[in-house]
């Protein structure tokens, strides 16, 4: 059960309504995000909301049955919304692209994809600083030192930053160049980086585990709302299976079902999903008509000289027929939606 309290209530009058509450039946979790106050109440098997509705402090109170309740769209109808600036939302009925190289690897690189972009009216930019390898011989990334500079490039452009960040000591330092905070596949039951994230009021991409199920990315995505922060984006990213034809399997099915579970954007990232260069386009494509709010893609000059994924990264050429086509299929999309 949710119960949604007065913002104003003050500590005592808390105090006074949690002891209500537990004699009620129920433990009480206080949860305070950038947006509102609640108490999260578990521990009994029948749940009375009018036994709670009346108590003085209470603002609302929502009966919510999923493991995940503050992401669960059981108790918000209204979708979330995340409002980067500059006119860049994401959430609102239309895609959000956000491009970029899967490591940045120069100066020059990183200014050239920023001027791309920035003619291609892409309002995100992507970019791995710290690079989580399956082999510890493979590129690790640039450190801060190259986050520092690809958010100079990017803003330089007017676009917002998104990069993954690994561990909860990195959050600080690089807080200041970040505009989307991106927990990768390996990290997703990352609990304690999941919880940091909680405490920052910066929008958090959160990607489905390598294995992981719908219900598993939901309750990752309550760590992070728990925790203090509803500007949670979910995406998926393709899951491992048996198959071996391509890098992993993208599933289109999870976008309108972790839709209908949720009140948070979902996106779909097609380059890691399939990852293979020519079949990026039509997955995206799909994922578009399939309802996502946006699509994540790697970029670069020269794929085939990139210091990762080259084989999964579109060129120029590539991209600017991908954008194209994104933007009348969402104009289709909202004419017959």
């Amino acid at each position: 059960m949710i119960v949604q309290l007065e913002n104003t209530i003050s500590s005592s009058a808390l105090f006074r309504l949690i002891g209500e509450i537990e004699e009620l039946g129920f433990e009480a979790t206080e949860v305070k995000t950038q947006k509102q106050s609640y108490l999260i109440l578990t521990g009994k098997g029948q749940q009375d909301i009018r036994a709670v509705g009346h108590l003085d402090g209470v603002v609302d109170v929502h009966a919510v049955k999923d493991s995940y309740q503050l992401v669960s769209r059981s108790w918000k109808v209204a979708r979330t919304t995340i409002d980067l600036g500059d006119g860049v939302v994401i959430g609102d009925g239309g895609v959000t692209i956000m491009g970029g190289p899967c490591s940045i690897e120069g100066l020059d690189q990183v200014d050239d994809i920023a001027a791309f972009l920035k003619t291609q009216q892409i309002g995100v930019m992507r970019g791995g600083a710290f690079k989580p390898r399956s082999s510890p011989y493979s590129f690790q990334g640039m450190g801060l030192d190259g986050l520092e500079m690809f958010a100079a490039g990017a803003r330089k452009q007017g676009l917002k930053v998104i990069t993954e960040v690994l561990a909860p000591s990195q959050i600080e330092s690089m807080l200041p160049f970040v505009d989307i905070f991106q927990v990768g596949a390996r990290n997703t039951q990352n609990f304690a980086l999941l919880q940091e994230l909680g405490r920052v009021d910066k929008p958090v991409l959160l990607k489905r585990g390598i294995s992981g199920t719908l219900e598993e990315l939901l309750q990752s995505a309550e760590y992070i709302f728990s925790s203090g922060n509803e500007k949670i984006i979910l995406c998926e990213r393709g899951i491992r299976t048996f198959e071996k034809a391509y890098r992993n399997t993208l599933d289109i099915n999870a976008i309108p079902v972790l839709k209908e579970k949720s009140h948070l954007p979902v996106v779909i990232d097609p380059s890691h999903g399939i990852g293979l260069r020519s079949f990026v386009e039509p997955i995206a494509l799909a994922g578009i008509i399939a309802g996502a709010d946006g699509v994540l893609v790697e970029i670069h000059p020269t794929p085939e000289e990139a210091f990762s994924d080259g084989a999964q990264t579109l060129n120029f050429k590539e991209a600017e027929q991908l954008f194209t086509k994104a933007r009348a299929l969402t104009e289709f999309r909202a004419q017959h939606s």
